[in-house]
């Protein structure tokens, strides 16, 4: 490879960063505007969404935008609330964390209900990592609740989750006696899909924009072939052939 670097002395930082987790510089997050339209559309008349897709496809980037564009697209208004649920332990944290971030009291069950009923804001509430509502320490009644105070057009909560598998999969203890997830009966599942060629190349254009680096026609070719359209596994790649480029300037 010949590194195709004019002037060392101009070269930046590596643009193709974070490689793991969310993404949350406005500036930094990239594409999506199909999904990002598609969710308000849903959230605008009524309903809650899920967004499903496989570990590193952008959910938890595409959630923190949703939130911070929720100001604007969002009718009528609510306020946004994220909560990534990989920093939450069990029932009594969650709601500890919920009401902490809306601003109310701590408090679960009727008196949670009245006081975000009451709350002068309703709530648009982002659950990232909602999986984690599988593990030990939390159980249907979570969802149950989240349910109830999320149905109807005027509900106090109207949520928008992120999840790896369809909700009626992940939480197979609603199985039992036919049930279906408390969560999937209320939220419309989006599903994540892979960038296509053009996007993966759009994508690698404006993030060496500014920079001193171009890539070659074979190494586009080579890193859309290998990334197959994998939004993280694009980045990782990216980030490779920058890095070799810059010598390693991060």
């Amino acid at each position: 490879m010949s590194p195709n670097v004019s002037g060392r002395e101009n070269v930046i930082a590596n643009p193709f960063i974070p490689q793991h987790g969310r993404v949350e510089d406005t500036q930094l997050f990239f594409g999506r505007e199909r999904e990002i339209q598609r969710v308000f559309e849903v959230l605008n008349s009524g309903s809650s969404v899920a967004l499903i897709g496989e570990e590193g496809m952008g959910k938890s980037s595409l959630l923190w935008a949703i939130c911070q564009q929720a100001k604007n697209r969002l009718q009528p208004p609510r306020q946004s609330v994220f909560l990534d649920l990989n920093y939450i332990d069990n029932e009594e944290d969650f709601y500890s964390a919920l009401c902490d971030e809306v601003g109310i009291a701590e408090c679960t069950g009727y008196l949670l209900t009245r006081n975000l009923k009451a709350h002068k804001n309703k709530v648009l509430l982002a659950l990232d990592n909602v999986g984690k509502m599988t593990w030990q320490g939390f159980t249907r009644g979570v969802r149950d609740k989240l349910r109830g105070l999320a149905e109807g057009s005027n509900a106090p909560l109207k949520l928008i989750l992120a999840a790896t598998e369809p909700l009626n999969n992940l939480f197979n203890d609603s199985h039992d006696d036919g049930k279906t997830s408390p969560l999937e009966g209320i939220c419309q599942e989006e599903y994540i899909q892979l960038w296509d060629e053009t996007t993966m190349r759009a994508f690698i254009t404006n993030r060496l924009a500014g920079t001193s680096v171009s890539f070659t026609e074979e190494e586009i070719v080579q890193l859309v072939a290998e990334s197959s359209g994998h939004p993280r596994k694009l980045m990782q790649l990216c980030y490779q052939i920058y890095a070799r480029y810059t010598g390693g300037v991060e």
